[in-house]
Order: C-alpha cells, then sequence, then structure tokens
C-alpha cells in the first residue's frame, strides 16, 4: 500500500505549480521536499502512520483543489484594504521583498556595502 500512497504524492507534486516569484517560499517546492524526505526509499519506503499520512494527502488535494474557496464563495475579490489578489501576489513576490528589504537600510550600510571592496558575507567572517 505504501507504493500506492507514495504514486499518489507524487501525482499531487506533478499537479502542484511552482511560482517562480516566490524563489526559497513556495509551497509547491516545500511539497516536493517534504515528500522527498518522507518518501527516500520511494515505493518501498516503511510508513509509521498510513491514516495520518492519508490525512496529510487529503488535506493537500483540499488546498490544491480550491475546496475551501469553491465551498466558501467570496463576494467579493479584495481584503478588507481593498487590495486584489494581483495586487498582493506582486507584493509577495521575492524579488519586492528584496527591494524593500533593501530600502529598510540604513544609508551608511548601504554606502558601504556599495563601495566595500569586499562582499558583505565577507564582513561577517
Amino acid at each position: 500500500m505504501a507504493a500506492g500512497r507514495y504514486r499518489r504524492f507524487l501525482r499531487l507534486c506533478e499537479e502542484w505549480p511552482v511560482e517562480d516569484t516566490k524563489r526559497q517560499r513556495d509551497l509547491g517546492l516545500a511539497l516536493r521536499q517534504r515528500v522527498a524526505q518522507a518518501f527516500r526509499e520511494g515505493e518501498h519506503t516503511p510508513i509509521a502512520d498510513p491514516e495520518a499520512c492519508d490525512q496529510m494527502y487529503e488535506s493537500l488535494v483540499r488546498i490544491h483543489t480550491n475546496f475551501y474557496k469553491n465551498k466558501y464563495p467570496r463576494l467579493k475579490d479584495t481584503t478588507f484594504t481593498g487590495v486584489t489578489v494581483e495586487d498582493c501576489r506582486m507584493i509577495l513576490a521575492t524579488d519586492i521583498l528584496k527591494q524593500m528589504e533593501d530600502m529598510k537600510k540604513g544609508t551608511w550600510r548601504r554606502l558601504r556595502e556599495k563601495f566595500s571592496a569586499k562582499k558583505p558575507e565577507e564582513d561577517s567572517k
């Protein structure tokens, strides 16, 4: 039965999209890593708690298929702040977050990093 569970998780990983805008923070990427870690031996991996494994799979399928979004439809596609889904995606993109992090740096630190001959990683050594 472990082989069947392994194949179901693999199929879910194939269907789950990877968002390039969320490098190192993507749920699809995290899912693939967790499945690879949990099923190290592939189809021959012994499963300690099959019921928990099945429950996890069913929960992930509900997230992937937007079960609750369809079950409880929203009246508007905005939040209480008036921000749309596309605006949220843009704000949460890794590049935008990096730019915001750079903006938080003080002027002295930015100048030091800009004109420093060493890379910032070398400063911490």
